[in-house]
């Protein structure tokens, strides 16, 4: 049986669409915190529904205590009020309190657009006065004997503790909570001012006390709510943000990488396209201006042939340092690796520089501790370093210079090629710049010297896939220092009892030319 072929694009394009849909999804979440944190009567409402939440799970948290509580009350008043009034208050108390716990459940099972409405707070508020009335008909049952001291501080005590407990779970709801306590410190403050003796008055005022100061503790309560809920919207907005820009960054990497993807192609398919029209040109050019087919008599046709056979050198340095360095990025490059004397990389580049130094009279001293073993590199790689670093510091010298080149171990047995010249020297701010791809310091622009800025950052690309280490040092006015590290690991036949003599005594110094 066969299956439709998919076509190619059809992955990416579903990749696409579940990518841009969840920015909108967290376009319209960053949307919904904004006007939650920005708009007060937004804020308060949504804050209204956080705090209903908190109510509904406070009571369904509390519903076997308060039975629990309720039944102990009942169990001591049998001391002073006959059981079957308690039985009764308990049963009726018992019945408000389960109405309470099922209307907290049916609320919590609601769905979300229903529990923003408004009838929700009516309930629990009708349901709070009806749990607080029904304790409040447990203070006016009467005694079965004559009024006791024991009965009066226990009203109190009882007053007290439920009060509490009431506080502690309708503080969220302001309303709720004077419907819930407000009932019950009524009816003991109008039973104890009824009665004609100092401890009643003493009672009733600590009662109306009591309720001001559980009224004030349930308000602190409430602003300790809305803290915490706006620290979870401030923490809400910011997960909203990060997941916002998480997202903006995953597409911004996804098109850079097409993009890359795309220069990589366009400079592998334009590589041969430009080079073979550039080495016609160099040809050509070089013919002319070399009078190979005869001499030329107008002297400006001459010098023109000369500047195009240098332009078409310039162009095509041009696009091999640019198609190298994209080789690099793009993780194409291969590293062809054998055993090589670095010290010989070192003088054959020092020979091929020569013709350069030669022609602003710049001295070229190599210098390289003897016996030094065999690294494993690509020789290649090495030479184009090398010849890079040379290449600047000739460059940027001054007539009469000098430039030094020196080889050595590094303190971790490993090797480094050290080449420092006289130049004019890099301002500190402006080596981030020259290290960077294109990037030129002011000397360099104000002398017009010829060069793309792409040297050190080949340099450092393929100093890197070798596992070394770059560093760059330079004064305004002193020079600049340049020096590249081979790691240990690196080096082949390693001894480690081997115990090297001074190198400043045994150095071989050579001059070329």
């Amino acid at each position: 049986m066969e299956f439709p072929a998919k076509e190619p694009g059809e992955d990416q394009d579903a990749i696409n669409e579940d990518r841009a849909r969840r920015r909108r999804e967290m376009a319209r979440s960053v949307k919904d915190v904004h006007s939650r944190l920005g708009a007060p009567e937004n804020q308060r409402t949504t804050f209204d529904l956080e705090r209903q939440h908190l109510f509904a799970d406070t009571r369904l948290n509390a519903a076997y205590a308060a039975p629990l509580l309720a039944l102990i009350v009942a169990a001591i008043s049998v001391l002073w009020i006959e059981p079957i009034l308690l039985g009764a208050w308990f049963v009726i108390t018992l019945c408000m309190h389960f109405l309470m716990v099922v209307t907290c459940h049916s609320y919590e099972r609601a769905p979300s657009d229903q529990q923003a409405r408004v009838y929700w707070r009516r309930r629990f508020m009708f349901g709070d006065l009806l749990y607080g009335c029904s304790w409040a008909i447990f203070f006016l049952l009467p005694q079965a004997g004559d009024s006791s001291e024991g009965l009066l501080i226990f009203h109190f005590a009882t007053l007290l503790i439920v009060v509490a407990m009431n506080t502690m779970q309708s503080a969220t709801l302001p309303r709720c909570l004077l419907a819930s306590t407000l009932p019950m410190t009524l009816v003991v403050t109008t039973t104890f001012l009824q009665q004609i003796s100092p401890i009643h008055y003493t009672l009733a005022a600590m009662a109306i006390g009591a309720q001001g100061f559980f009224f004030i503790l349930g308000n602190q309560l409430l602003k300790n709510a809305n803290t915490m809920l706006e620290y979870r919207a401030d923490k809400d907005h910011l997960i909203a943000e990060l997941e916002t820009a998480n997202a903006m960054s995953d597409e911004a990497r996804r098109r850079a990488e097409s993009a890359n993807i795309a220069k990589s192609r366009f400079l592998a398919t334009m590589s041969h396209e430009l080079r073979t029209p550039l080495n016609a040109i160099l040809g050509f050019s070089e013919i002319m201006k070399d009078e190979v087919l005869g001499k030329m008599e107008n002297a400006s046709y001459r010098s023109y042939a000369e500047d195009i056979h240098g332009s078409g050198q310039h162009l095509l340095n041009l696009i091999n340092e640019i198609l190298d360095l994209s080789r690099i990025e793009a993780g194409r490059h291969e590293l062809h690796e054998q055993p090589l004397y670095l010290d010989d990389i070192v003088d054959e580049c020092g020979t091929m520089m020569q013709v350069r130094a030669k022609a602003k009279s710049i001295s070229l001293h190599h210098t390289h501790q003897p016996d030094m073993p065999q690294i494993w590199a690509d020789e290649r790689a090495l030479r184009q370093v090398v010849l890079n670093l040379m290449s600047n510091a000739v460059k940027f010298t001054p007539a009469g210079g000098e430039v030094r080149i020196k080889v050595g171990r590094t303190t971790d047995d490993g090797q480094y090629v050290s080449i420092t010249d006289t130049g004019p020297g890099i301002p500190e701010e402006e080596i981030p710049i020259v290290l960077e791809a294109f990037g030129q310091g002011s000397h360099a622009i104000k002398s017009a010297e010829p060069g793309t800025g792409l040297g050190l950052s080949i340099v450092q690309a393929l100093v890197g896939m070798h596992d070394g280490q770059f560093s760059l040092k330079s004064r305004l006015g002193e020079g600049t220092e340049v020096i590249v590290s081979l790691p240990r690991a690196r080096v082949m036949n390693y001894a480690p009892d081997v115990v090297w003599a001074d190198p400043d005594s045994e150095n071989i110094s050579v001059r070329f030319g």
